[in-house]
């Protein structure tokens, strides 16, 4: 089952505020780790990077006394190690960011729907669907993301049919999503060589090689992983040629978000070709 929607419905995204107290724990968490980075750069010690989070990077960047050092790509013929920051569009979309967010949306007054589908896995609930167009599309969940809250309650040890259950009973004027950017992935940036290659080979969106030497296998890309996002663009349900021509387009330096096989086999099982026609395949878009 799934929940459609069309582009009628109007929606908001909100900042985390009174998601829960896990959130507020986990930004209380960050901006200590800030002030001690940005204290140790000050007094030249050393920043213990390893006792972060690794999509936080970002954050420690540009700090006038340069507590880390930031990668520059070497020469693309030679196998190059992508930059650690983006300004891109892509970039940015593609971004695993770290704590809880809250999504504010609404069902189509037309349908009474929202317009995503769920899988529950190891006891909790993430999005195996996102139509194209819908309220949840609108509002921000994407393919991986792992829903904590609906409307206050907790959804641990919910399964699939009791989430749907209670989507289908909340209020139509306003649902709140408690929500973790996909924890099950992880981003990958590389840069092309001097052929447009950036190092890997795929079937059915399944990563099954990697080039010797190339930016993906100097980067971390690993095989038995699907693709499901080329900057920040969800490609679940594309075929190859499709996934393919995506990449070709894409400038020298390319995102990819992969999704361990095991994992993806488990979150698209109940989706059919139709579903996957009509999942959110849009591009993202500067803010």
């Amino acid at each position: 089952q799934s929940f459609h929607g069309n582009n009628e419905a109007v929606v908001s995204t909100q900042s985390t505020g009174e998601v829960s107290q896990m959130a507020a724990t986990q930004i209380a968490a960050e901006q200590r780790m800030t002030q001690q980075a940005i204290t140790a750069a000050g007094s030249g010690e050393t920043v213990d990077v390893a006792s972060g989070l690794y999509p936080t990077l970002d954050s420690w960047m540009g700090l006038e006394n340069q507590a880390l050092v930031e990668f520059k790509a070497l020469d693309s013929t030679t196998g190059a190690l992508a930059p650690v920051t983006g300004s891109s569009v892509g970039t940015s979309a593609a971004e695993i960011k770290q704590g809880v967010r809250q999504i504010i949306g609404c069902k189509d007054p037309g349908s009474g729907k929202i317009g995503l589908s769920v899988e529950d896995i190891s006891k909790g609930i993430f999005v195996s669907y996102v139509e194209s167009g819908s309220v949840a599309a609108k509002a921000g969940l994407r393919f991986g993301d792992q829903i904590l809250q609906i409307n206050g309650v907790s959804v641990a040890g919910w399964n699939k049919k009791k989430t749907i259950e209670f989507l289908k009973k909340a209020d139509p004027a306003q649902i709140r999503f408690a929500v973790r950017d996909r924890p099950f992935e992880r981003t990958i940036t590389c840069v092309k060589d001097s052929a447009g290659h950036i190092g890997f080979q795929f079937k059915k969106a399944k990563i099954n090689a990697i080039v010797k030497d190339s930016s993906a296998a100097r980067n971390g890309m690993l095989t038995d992983h699907y693709l499901v996002e080329i900057d920040g663009q969800n490609i679940v349900g594309l075929s190859d040629d499709k996934i393919l021509k995506i990449i070709k387009e894409k400038s020298r330096t390319v995102t990819v978000t992969v999704m361990p096989g095991f994992v993806y086999d488990h979150m698209v099982k109940c989706l059919g070709s139709s579903l996957k026609k009509h999942m959110d395949h849009s591009e993202p878009t500067e803010m």
